[in-house]
């Protein structure tokens, strides 16, 4: 077996991974990158791009029949063509993906390997049965994966996830999402709005991931004018009938089938850490079987592992999957003497129509005395305009007026949520953030509606 000995092996080649190489290679450290599966990250092959490409084809779908309220007629009905639809998904996500590859085929030949590693011991790993790694540090940046029902193993291929999605040649006539959270809303209502008949059921009322209870039901009421979504559905089991998915399901207290070409497991992702061997190192784990590390270094308590991008469950997100990166291989490159650093403004954003953002602190996690602000879209000048007039937005603030965070759903989420996620970096009062130019007439206006409500709640208490 070959033997290396090195000061930073990095286990996966994802976002969080090549950011921890690139960081410390630049920090002057040996560094070993090693890789199982393909290269081209989950974004790039089956997560952020190949989901929006999807999804910009449902947009044009979606755009083209609803030109009648403006006085504009479309002879004729709109027609998708799946398999043309697919076709440039997949041929856009493989140049994305390409690039991606291209960034690692720059790397030294020498650092990276391919193979599964698996921990030996806090400083030692194996790679298949073909390298011996010694490291002073380990990076574990080895992702997620979806979860599947295990109600529902017995559909065998006809369960599928959101990374089998994006190798269809065609688009399927009738899919059930399981999940109402971003990935089973997202392609949910991409793959409805493209003709398919599409049923998402969530086993809770959880949406979006909104915890503020009068957003989170304007979100509902917003989408089930237009998608079969169900609350509270217990999944009782399936079978494969005839190559169709027969499924079974408890809704509002009976026992209904009902049969579909396929069934999209969307209720979440896990760590993927089975295999990797931590058990035979000094990592501890708590009450639910994770493992306990610190989330101001990312390192795994009592050893000189660390855990960066989705595999930590901290926020599987793109940008915070890359800072993962940075943070662990400068902890790993100072051997825990860096200082960790300030971490961006929290955000999340769900590419529905309308869209959903969540920023900094979220409703459930408000510290008592804060003030809401709200606007909802309905009226709102330029939304009305577009005829994208719907959607909530709530704004919170503490007593000494501070912006705290954000939930909306509405039009343009994803970009009055970076104002908002800006706002809070920098530490900006309800006041500051007034104080900044709203133009005329532009969604904007809405959160600056939004924003004097908090302030005048402030001022009445």
């Amino acid at each position: 077996m070959k033997e290396i000995q090195c000061d930073v092996a990095v286990i996966g080649a994802g976002t969080a991974g090549m950011t921890a190489y690139r960081t410390a290679k630049r920090a002057g450290q040996r560094t070993v990158l090693i890789e199982s599966g393909p290269y081209g990250t989950m974004c790039a092959r089956v997560g952020c791009m190949p989901s929006k490409l999807l999804i910009a084809a449902a947009d044009a779908a979606h755009d083209a029949r609803r030109t009648a309220p403006f006085g504009v007629h479309v002879d004729g009905p709109v027609r998708v063509d799946g398999a043309q639809v697919m076709e440039r998904v997949r041929r856009e996500r493989d140049r994305f993906v390409q690039f991606v590859v291209d960034d690692v085929e720059g790397f030294d030949a020498q650092d990276k390997l391919r193979g599964r590693a698996r921990f030996v011991s806090d400083h030692v790993l194996e790679v298949d049965d073909h390298t011996r790694v010694t490291a002073r540090r380990i990076i574990v940046a080895a992702g997620s994966e979806p979860v599947r029902p295990r109600e529902l193993e017995a559909l065998g291929s006809l369960l599928i996830s959101n990374e089998d999605v994006f190798y269809w040649t065609d688009l399927p006539r009738r899919v059930l999402v399981i999940g109402a959270g971003v990935i089973g809303l997202e392609l949910g209502q991409a793959l409805a709005r493209l003709d398919v008949d599409v049923a998402i059921v969530a086993r809770s009322q959880s949406l979006a991931g909104l915890s503020d209870p009068q957003v989170r039901e304007a979100a509902r009421a917003i989408w089930t004018q237009e998608l079969n979504l169900r609350a509270d559905v217990t999944v009782l089991g399936g079978e494969a009938v005839d190559g169709k998915a027969r499924v079974r399901l408890q809704v509002q207290g009976r026992e209904v089938v009902e049969e579909y070409d396929c069934v999209l497991a969307a209720a979440g992702r896990r760590p993927q850490l089975q295999g990797l061997g931590l058990e035979n190192t000094g990592a501890q784990w708590d009450e639910k079987g994770r493992p306990v590390y610190d989330e101001a270094t990312l390192q795994l308590k009592g050893t000189p592992i660390y855990l960066a991008g989705d595999v930590n469950q901290r926020a599987p997100i793109l940008h915070e999957a890359a800072d993962d990166g940075r943070l662990a291989a400068l902890q790993a490159a100072s051997s825990g003497g860096a200082a960790p650093g300030p971490r961006r403004a929290p955000m999340a954003v769900m590419f529905t129509d309308p869209q959903v953002a969540v920023i900094g602190t979220p409703f459930k996690a408000l510290p008592e005395g804060a003030v809401v602000g709200a606007v909802s879209f309905v009226n709102q000048g330029r939304a009305r305009v577009m005829l994208r007039n719907q959607g909530l937005l709530h704004v919170y603030a503490d007593r000494a007026g501070r912006f705290l965070g954000a939930e909306m759903v509405g039009p343009d989420a994803e970009h009055i949520g970076h104002l908002l996620a800006w706002s809070l970096q920098m530490g900006l009062s309800l006041d500051q953030m007034l104080a900044m130019p709203f133009y005329h007439p532009v969604l904007q206006e809405g959160l600056r509606t939004a924003l004097r409500q908090a302030q005048s709640a402030l001022k009445t208490e």
